[in-house]
C-alpha cells in the first residue's frame, strides 16, 4: 500500500501553502491561521505524503519527553494528521503514519503519542489508549476555603522561562506529563483575540511554591475563569489556589481546569462539588521497545524479570523475546527468554503508562500470559493514573 505514495519532509513553499489549505478544510480553521501554525511548529517537523506527485496530505512532528516513573523518555507527539478530502480511503493516512513511524524508530525515539480523531487508524499502526486528558468544573460559591496561607504575586510581562523549573519538579512526579515542546508553552501564554492571559507565582517571587495562568470569558453558562495551566508543589500552595479562586466568586461563576481522571486537586475541596466535564484518551506506540523500555523509571523496592513475547507488524526489531530486568528503579532488556508474556506492541502501550493492569488486559482478551508474569508485569509498570494537562 505505501509503494505507491511519496513520503518526505516539507520545504517548497507552494506545498507549504498547499498543505495549509489542506489543514484549513481538514480542521475546520482550528488552527487558528494555518501558515503560522506550521511557522510555529517549524516547517522542518512537518512531514508530507504524496501521489502521482500530488500532496495527499501531512502531518506534524513534535519533538518533546514523557515523564515515566520519575524519568524523562523522549517522546515525539504527533499533530494535525490531514488528508486532503479526494484522498480520503486511499490509504495515505495509513501510508502517512507508517512512514513517520520508521523514521522516529531510525532517529532513535522510544515513545510517540497523539490525540485520535479516529482511534482505528492509529491501532492499525500499533498506537493503543495511553492516558486521560480531562477537564474539570466547580461552581466558585461551593468552593468553601477562605484561608490563604501564601500571598499571590502577578507575573507581568509572561514569559514561560520563569515558569519552566516549576513546571518541571511536578512533572517529574506525574505519571505521563510532558517535557513541554515550546510551541505548547507558547499557546499556553499567548492570548487568543478578545482575551487577557493572567499569570501569578503562588507564595514569594524568589521561592514561588507554584503559580496558575489562566484567562476570564463571558459565555452563555456565565462568566468562567479557564485554568490554561497550574503548578502547587505544597499543601499552602493548594489551599491558597483554591481560596484565591473562591474569591472571585462575586464575578465568576464557575472554575474549568485540566487534571487527571482521578484528580487529587479535588481531595483539598471540603465537598464532593467539582465534577468532570469531559473525558479523551490519548494514545501511545511503543516505537523502540528496548529503549523505551529501558530509559524510564521503575518503582525502586522490585527486582524481579518479566519475560515478553512481542509482535509488531511495522518495526522489525520490536518482534520476538525480550527478558526485561528490573532493580533499584531501572529496567534492562536482553533478547530471549520464556516469552511468559505474550502481546502486540499495541497493547504493550496502556501497560507502560499503567493505564490498565495486566489483568484487565488479559480479561479483555489483548495479551496472554502466566501467573507469573501476570504477577511480574502488574508490579513493574504499577503506577498513578496517566494523565497529560496539553491537547496537541
Amino acid at each position: 500500500m505505501t509503494a505507491q505514495f511519496e513520503y518526505s519532509t516539507l520545504a517548497n513553499p507552494q506545498d507549504i501553502q498547499q498543505l495549509g489549505t489542506i489543514f484549513e478544510q481538514c480542521f475546520i480553521s482550528g488552527l487558528g491561521g494555518e501558515e503560522a501554525y506550521i511557522n510555529l511548529i517549524g516547517v522542518e517537523n512537518f512531514r508530507i505524503i504524496r501521489k502521482s506527485e500530488q500532496l495527499v496530505g501531512g502531518l506534524a512532528t513534535l519533538d518533546m519527553g514523557q515523564w515515566w516513573g520519575g524519568v524523562r523518555v523522549p517522546m515525539t507527539g504527533i499533530a494535525v494528521v490531514g488528508i486532503a478530502p479526494e484522498y480520503r480511503g486511499s490509504g495515505g493516512a495509513i501510508a502517512l503514519m507508517q512512514h513517520t513511524l520508521k523514521e522516529l524508530y531510525d532517529r532513535g525515539i522510544p515513545l510517540s503519542a497523539l490525540y485520535p480523531a479516529a482511534q482505528s487508524l492509529y491501532r492499525k499502526v500499533g498506537y493503543e489508549q495511553g492516558g486521560s486528558w480531562c477537564n474539570w468544573q466547580v461552581a466558585t460559591n461551593t468552593i468553601h476555603l477562605r484561608e490563604q496561607p501564601l500571598p499571590l504575586q502577578p507575573v507581568v510581562p509572561i514569559n514561560n522561562q520563569v515558569f519552566h523549573e516549576l513546571y518541571q519538579q511536578q512533572a517529574r512526579l506525574t505519571h505521563g506529563y510532558l517535557d513541554r515542546h515550546p510551541a505548547i508553552w507558547e499557546g499556553l501564554i499567548q492570548a487568543d483575540k478578545n482575551e487577557v492571559v493572567y499569570a501569578y507565582f503562588i507564595g514569594t517571587k524568589d521561592q514561588p511554591e507554584g503559580y496558575i495562568i489562566f484567562t476570564q470569558k463571558r459565555t452563555q453558562d456565565g462568566e468562567i475563569i479557564f485554568v490554561k495551566d497550574w503548578v502547587l508543589r505544597t499543601v499552602a500552595a493548594a489551599q491558597t489556589f483554591w481560596s484565591f479562586l473562591a474569591s472571585h466568586r462575586s464575578q465568576i461563576q464557575q472554575v474549568r481546569w485540566k487534571s487527571s481522571a482521578i484528580d487529587s486537586l479535588t481531595f483539598v475541596l471540603p465537598e464532593q462539588t467539582a465534577k468532570m466535564s469531559s473525558q479523551f484518551r490519548w494514545m501511545l506506540r511503543v516505537v523502540d521497545l528496548v529503549k523505551a523500555l529501558e530509559m524510564r523509571g521503575y518503582p525502586s523496592g522490585i527486582e524481579t524479570e518479566l519475560h515478553l513475547e512481542i509482535q509488531d507488524n511495522l518495526l522489525d526489531a520490536n518482534n520476538g523475546k525480550f527478558i526485561l530486568s528490573v532493580a533499584n528503579g531501572r529496567g534492562e532488556v536482553t533478547k530471549g527468554g520464556k516469552g511468559e508474556l505474550q502481546l502486540d506492541v499495541r497493547e504493550l502501550a496502556p501497560i507502560y503508562t499503567s493505564l490498565f493492569t495486566p489483568y484487565h488486559l488479559q480479561i479483555s482478551g489483548k495479551l496472554h500470559g502466566t501467573e507469573t508474569a501476570i504477577s511480574a508485569a502488574t508490579q513493574i509498570f504499577a503506577g498513578s493514573s496517566p494523565w497529560v494537562a496539553d491537547f496537541f
